[in-house]
């Protein structure tokens, strides 16, 4: 070390070794922390490039910088943040801070494919150190700003999936909506300034009697370094960050990845002043205090190199800017509630009194004049010559005891009163002398000669709240209201990305300002304005792809073959921003990004025949699109085929049906892949049938699904080549033994022929007679319930068996019996609730007269109830009926290809020969028109 540099903090470093060797065991240990700590500031303050150390998001870091960058006038401006964000810098004037820089990457390659999306925000204030850099640079004509931090790709590079996250800690974390604004985004921040020994942090919490972190910066940085020259405030911010440093835990992983990035950082600003041969003079780095007190070789501009930085991966980024907030920051980088907005406060307060002008983009929403551009000049004098010691005097000197500010004080305390009579709490002016006397006493009792707005809220909580909450407002968040709020950011139209733009374009027939935050109601008549109808495919398609609230229908609903007439929406596009920007990530237009999530549903490793089914029914109902749906739909034939479970049996069922209806109406052919898919699934449901009845995943409603499918496709299965007696074998070949199941296959014996009714009703008049089976009677039911999916027509059947068991069951069995029986019903057949209700009431009387002498259809003429095919001799009932109207017959017997006329000897129908032909039919048609 030369003589100059000894000389510039000789009297501290004596000061430092004596209190080493009055306050430790040996002058060794502490004696190198406070030296090494000396060392650090004295070598970053001797740097040819100015070094400018800042805290995130602290008021004094931004007013210190707007005087600097005033007094120096750089020419070249360094920055701390991903050098790939530096294009959206310029997009900033367009947007009303808060903000935040993001690269988003849904593509990865060269990471797992499990932390796809990948996300990196920056956040940005304007009472932040890094926008007043940002504004200086971009709106000082000859001033270059250059971003020299690793990017976004080597942030996930280096990083071990959450061990380098900032996460929210402990209870100052905000849990409001606005607080995810920034989602599972990866923070890079300027001045990542906190204690990372915990032992520390507590020791300097509790000899400062604050409550946590937010508070102790407040009181013993910003305030005290708010008014002092910029040698002072450097030296001072260069203490704090190599005093953090030191005493941090050596993590080698997280101390790793601080090194690389600063040895990137210097790496890249030898690299530009090589390449443009900038004098260092003529330079600023703003870095946070942590990265300023760096010991690696590369630091500075005579450091050594030899740093390789690696190539980026090929993962495909996107930029753009989001929405932030002010809980968002704070949730995300672990800060006080209110804290941001007490800081915001802070630097308003701050500029008027110091009367420095801040930088501000020219455009820049939210500001009321043009601010004005300096010009780029030579370095300030004072820059080229070495700093005096300015820490011992800091550090000697007695706190400043600001005087009290009553008025301010007062103030607040009338509106806190103010704010709390709004939200329900029975405050009045005693609450405000009271909240403004107990603010001193606290203040005295913290040795601090004015309260802080810290100070402030605890005596409100104290003096207000008391031990209740009338609303869904504490006393707490009043406070940070008052003291500015959670100011929430907006992304103007023109640094929106195509897409964002696309959608607003498109919406604006609506005559709604979708930028505001809020909720806005839509009503679309699309009856008397048909150009309405492309704003609500757009609002569909919106509702598919973004989070729950963004576009929210309350009248109206879109079906397939349906067009629409009115509907009314609930929009809430300004505060979903974030989510709009990012699909404009994904694609250059909303049916594109439809069209992409589409297939990666489908062809995900977790698709299953019914999510690919329900991808190729999005893509007839959003994009009607026949191309994408006959390609979805080809692929959930492939994975049909592949499955080998029946969970999704009952969605399959209802989709195929769904979609076939469709086609049916709306196309004159069957697509071919919907063909091969009845086709495949009658043969591939036939297969796993006598498995699944005896398999115990298997529910009685998947199996039910499952007989529906061969059930109600079995005509057009046939018709293209399947085998019936596939299914008559797999149903032959299926012994269950769960009652629900076993009920289930007598249905499906029934529905194929091999079980008559009477049969049926037999074996259920066994179990209500056998006491040892009623308490499974319930089960049974279930099943049958479950049945009449596949087996509609057995609802009278069902009828039947439920009236059957009330009727001979005694009290004491069904009453114990009857709450099971209910819940099995309402759990089991929900579905199927409507059509036993209509049956019931068709076979019930309808007057409760009636019913004491009402005898049930089961009951009377049990011979009549007989299978019609064992009985064709009945056939001959149905005569009278054909002869009472024959222009039907004819039509009939025509329909069918029945030839001949009229017989004379016979006064009858030509078409009374399809009574023998058919007797079954001529038996129910008697039975239907038989008067009651």
């Amino acid at each position: 070390m030369s003589t100059a540099q000894e000389g510039t903090f000789t009297e501290l470093r004596s000061q430092l070794q004596a209190a080493a060797a009055a306050f430790a065991d040996g002058p060794d240990a502490l004696e190198g922390v406070l030296l090494g700590i000396v060392d650090d500031v004295d070598r970053a303050v001797r740097e040819p490039l100015e070094i400018f150390p800042v805290c995130h998001h602290s008021p004094a870091s931004a007013l210190a910088m707007a005087r600097r960058l005033r007094e120096k006038q750089p020419k070249v401006v360094y920055l701390e943040l991903c050098e790939d964000m530096a294009p959206l810098l310029t997009e900033l004037r367009n947007c009303r801070l808060p903000v935040a820089v993001q690269a988003f990457a849904t593509e990865v390659e060269g990471f797992p494919a499990d932390w796809s999306p990948l996300s990196v925000v920056a956040p940005i204030t304007e009472a932040s150190a890094e926008y007043q850099a940002i504004a200086y640079a971009l709106d000082t004509p000859g001033v270059e700003l250059v971003l020299v931090d690793r990017s976004s790709d080597h942030v996930f590079q280096w990083d071990a999936r959450g061990a380098a996250r900032s996460e929210p800690s402990g209870p100052d974390a905000p849990a409001e909506e606005e607080a995810a604004l920034h989602g599972d985004a990866v923070g890079v921040e300027i001045g990542d300034l906190r204690p990372r020994f915990a032992e520390l942090e507590e020791h300097l919490l509790r000899h400062g009697r604050v409550r946590h972190w937010s508070e102790w910066w407040h009181q013993y940085v910003e305030l005290p370094l708010g008014d002092t020259d910029h040698d002072t405030y450097r030296q001072v911010m260069l203490l704090i960050g190599s005093l953090f440093r030191r005493l941090a835990p050596g993590d080698p992983r997280r101390v790793g990845v601080d090194e690389d990035r600063e040895r990137y950082m210097w790496t890249r600003m030898r690299e530009h002043l090589a390449a443009t041969g900038t004098d260092p003079a003529d330079c600023l780095y703003v870095c946070g205090a942590f990265h300023a007190a760096s010991r690696v070789a590369e630091f500075g501009v005579d450091g050594a190199g030899g740093f390789e930085i690696g190539p980026r991966t090929a993962t495909r980024w996107q930029h753009g800017l989001i929405p932030s907030s002010h809980a968002a920051i704070e949730a995300q980088f672990g800060l006080a509630a209110g804290s941001v907005s007490i800081a915001s406060t802070v630097w308003a307060k701050n500029v008027r009194r110091t009367r420095v002008e801040p930088f501000r983009l020219v455009g820049q929403a939210g500001t009321k004049k043009r601010a004005k551009a300096a010009k780029a000049g030579p370095a300030a004098a004072d820059a080229a010559e070495p700093a005096s010691d300015r820490l011992s005097g800091f550090l000697r000197r007695s706190p400043v005891l600001d005087r009290l500010d009553e008025a301010e004080l007062l103030g607040w305390s009338v509106e806190i009163v103010r704010a709390a009579r709004r939200n329900g709490y029975l405050a009045s002016t005693a609450d405000a002398i009271a909240v403004f006397e107990t603010s001193i006493l606290l203040a005295g009792m913290r040795d601090r000669a004015k309260p802080t707005p810290y100070d402030f809220q605890d005596a409100a909580v104290t003096c207000i709240e008391k031990d209740t909450v009338p609303g869904r407002r504490d006393v707490r968040r009043l406070v940070e209201i008052m003291m500015g709020g959670d100011r929430i950011g907006q992304v103007g139209y023109d640094a929106l990305p195509p897409l964002a733009r696309d959608v607003h374009d498109r919406l604006a027939p609506l005559g709604l300002k979708l930028q505001q935050r809020g909720v806005q109601r839509a009503l679309l008549d699309i009856a008397s304005r048909p150009e309405l109808e492309k704003c609500s495919d757009l609002l569909w398609m919106l509702r598919y792809l973004m989070p729950q609230g963004a576009a929210r229908p309350i009248m109206g609903e879109r079906r397939l073959g349906e067009r629409p007439i009115q509907e009314s929406w609930d929009l809430a596009l300004g505060t979903h921003q974030r989510a709009l920007i990012e699909l404009g990530y994904e694609g250059v237009s909303i049916e594109q990004v439809l069209e992409q999530r589409l297939r990666r549903t489908a062809y995900g490793p977790r698709a299953t025949t019914a999510v690919v089914l329900e991808a190729v029914e999005d893509a007839m109902l959003h994009l009607r699109s026949r191309r994408l749906a006959d390609e979805l739909g080809t692929r959930a034939l492939e994975v049909l085929a592949t499955e080998r479970s029946v969970d999704g049996a009952p969605e399959v069922l209802r989709r195929v049906r769904g979609l076939l209806a469709y086609y049916r109406t709306g196309e004159p052919v069957l697509p071919p892949w919907i063909e091969s898919f009845v086709k495949t699934g009658y043969a591939h449901y036939c297969t796993l049938l006598p498995t699944a009845f005896t398999d115990e995943d298997a529910t009685v409603r998947q199996v039910a699904a499952m007989l529906g499918f061969l059930f109600s496709m079995e005509g057009l299965a046939l018709s293209l080549g399947c085998d019936r007696t596939q299914l008559e074998l797999a149903v032959a070949a299926s012994h269950p033994e769960e009652p629900a199941k076993v009920a289930l296959l007598w249905a499906a014996r029934t529905q194929l022929g091999s079980l008559s009714r009477a049969e049926l009703r037999a074996r259920c008049d066994e179990l209500l007679g056998n006491p040892l089976v009623v308490p499974a009677y319930p089960r049974y039911l279930s099943g049958f319930l479950q049945a009449l999916e596949p087996v509609p027509a057995l609802a009278d059947f069902v009828v039947e068996a439920v009236s059957n068991a009330f009727a001979r069951l005694p009290d004491a069995v069904l009453l114990p019996w009857l709450p099971t029986l209910i819940g099995t019903l309402r759990s089991g057949g929900a579905e199927q609730a409507p059509l036993l209700i209509r049956e019931a009431g068709r076979i019930f009387p309808g007057r409760l007269g009636a019913l004491d002498s009402w005898v049930p259809p089961w009951r009377v003429e049990p011979d009549h109830r007989a299978e019609p095919a064992a009985r064709p001799r009945g056939a001959g009932r149905g005569v009278p009926l054909l002869a009472a109207h024959p222009a039907t017959c004819d039509a009939v017997a025509e329909l069918l290809g029945c030839d001949g006329g009229w017989e004379t000897t016979d006064p009858g129908p030509r078409g009374a020969v399809l009574v023998h032909a058919h007797p079954g039919t001529a038996a129910a048609l008697e039975a239907l028109l038989a008067p009651p």
